[in-house]
């Protein structure tokens, strides 16, 4: 088995012995989900040690063999540039889950199975190279985070997850409708993504290329999610457990952009010029939206829910503005894509702390209400530090990720369209909400439900402060990322721009 195969199947083989072994102890369950997360990390370091730059449509770490040869489909897993950090970034986060719940005691062998069989889908959908093994991968995952909503979540609990699975499997649904139009327009008819790539089978016929690129970025932008798919995103974040929403915000979020550097991009590189202008203002309108719609809101989980809309906007933005072909522009085309790719990495390692932080409230004292604390760095300041730096850091302050991260997607965006400069606003509108939640919930008179609000414990610090850390590694040594996303975000470019 490769080394892929083996990131994938070691935490779904793992999810299997939990599942199928009731005699297996709490103690143990939690021992064997924090021992599979940190041999996954170790794997994807080996894995990015060893990584060279593949050139254009070609994948490193390939492999391929036969799976459904009557319609053209295979198991073929690779990675490149655009992959392999969003791979880092999951095992990142899957651990810090393990490392947060390592205490918890409802039902923790179901818990520890659910979220390495979570991790594991998860992985498989940025590895896939074949549209059928990404749309199965893809679909898991949602399977997976609903039984995570409604068995470990609070408040409507059944009902958000029952909204998210219903959103989003549609939204499956209509991803698939377009696969397929891919798979019909191709000759030889094939599944395997980079012979679509190579082929862009629907260049040339503008109807059906429009239509087969509307049914996948549709499909995919319920799961971004962005304006106006984005309605399942607040509830199913406000009342899922503080681990669940770290991994939908950080990792289930990031399918949805990545399909359309994948596919989207580089298969319908003449629909996606043709439609780029109704991508940008779409970037435009979900990053406007989510930070006025975050400003207006009270629950603070429900504030980072709408600030991860927002976020996820940049992206779309900057994806939008690659489809606009200018001369001259190539390389800050090429900055935008980086910018994007960077921003899913960014996006992921600030949210999942900033929800795991959120979900020490709801341990604590039962809401995430704004109103009902004050004063909480009077009794928490180790708790008070962490939520500020990681507030900062999500609302790009330079030093972190996120400044990296936006920058580039507005060095990129604006240079080729410069109407797109508009969206900077989103940017000042979300460092208004961040101070102003600081202020509300940690400054002054310590009173409410901060009377007595214990600090972080041992498993909560050892679950986000690593998150944050590589946030300022990221921001200040970019390169770590960067060199591997550079020849990456230019053959992307190439692809669409031909």
């Amino acid at each position: 088995m490769s080394m892929l195969s083996t990131i994938v199947f070691l935490p779904l083989a793992a999810a299997a012995v939990l599942a199928a072994v009731p005699a297996i102890r709490p103690a143990a369950a939690r021992w064997i989900w924090v021992t599979v997360s940190v041999a996954e990390l170790v794997l994807i370091g080996v894995l990015w040690a060893n990584y060279e730059t593949p050139g254009a449509n070609e994948l490193a770490f390939e492999e391929q063999m036969p799976w459904i040869p009557g319609v053209g489909s295979s198991y073929h897993v690779g990675v490149d540039g655009l992959s392999l950090p969003l791979l880092a970034m999951t095992a990142v986060v899957f651990l810090a889950c393990a490392v947060y719940a390592f205490r918890d005691n409802d039902r923790p062998r179901a818990q520890a199975a659910l979220f390495l069989f979570l991790q594991g889908v998860s992985l498989g959908v940025f590895v896939a190279a074949d549209l059928i093994l990404f749309f199965v991968f893809f679909d898991l995952s949602i399977v997976g985070m609903y039984f995570v909503i409604a068995g470990w979540g609070h408040g409507s609990s059944a009902r958000s997850a029952l909204k998210f699975f219903l959103y989003t499997f549609l939204g499956s649904l209509s991803l698939l409708l377009g696969f397929i139009g891919l798979y019909v327009a191709s000759t030889p008819h094939t599944f395997d993504i980079p012979e679509l790539v190579a082929a862009t089978p629907l260049d040339g016929n503008p109807l059906a290329g429009g239509l087969v690129l509307a049914a996948i970025l549709v499909g995919l932008a319920v799961k971004t999610p962005t304006v106006p798919f984005h309605t399942w995103l607040p509830p199913a974040h406000t009342d899922a457990p503080a681990t669940g929403s770290a991994v939908l915000a950080a990792v289930l979020l990031k399918m949805g952009t990545y399909g359309f550097v994948r596919i989207a991009m580089p298969m319908l590189p003449e629909a996606w010029r043709a439609w780029a202008w109704v991508i940008v203002a779409v970037g435009v309108v979900s990053v406007l939206y989510g930070a006025f719609v975050a400003l207006a809101q009270t629950n603070l989980k429900r504030m980072i829910a709408y600030t991860s809309v927002n976020h996820m906007g940049y992206i779309v933005l900057a994806l939008g503005a690659v489809g606009l072909v200018v001369d001259d522009a190539a390389q800050a085309r090429s900055v935008a894509v980086t910018g994007a790719v960077t921003q899913m990495v960014s996006h992921g390692l600030i949210t999942a702390a900033l929800f795991l932080l959120a979900g020490v409230m709801q341990k604590r004292a039962g809401t995430y209400d704004m109103g009902s604390y004050g004063g909480l760095a009077g009794p928490a300041p180790r708790y008070a530090a962490l939520f500020a730096i990681g507030a900062f850091a999500s609302l790009g302050l330079p030093g972190f990720s996120g400044f990296i991260a936006e920058f580039q997607i507005f060095a990129g965006s604006v240079a080729v369209a410069p109407v797109t400069a508009i969206a900077l606003l989103g940017i000042l509108v979300t460092a208004a909400l961040f101070l102003r939640a600081l202020q509300r919930v940690f400054t002054g008179p310590t009173e409410g439900r901060s009377a007595g609000f214990a600090d972080v414990r041992a498993e909560e610090l050892w679950s986000v402060v690593p998150l944050l850390g590589l946030s300022v590694l990221i921001g200040v040594l970019p390169r770590v990322l960067l060199d591997v996303l550079g020849p990456a975000s230019a053959a992307l470019v190439g692809l669409v721009g031909r």
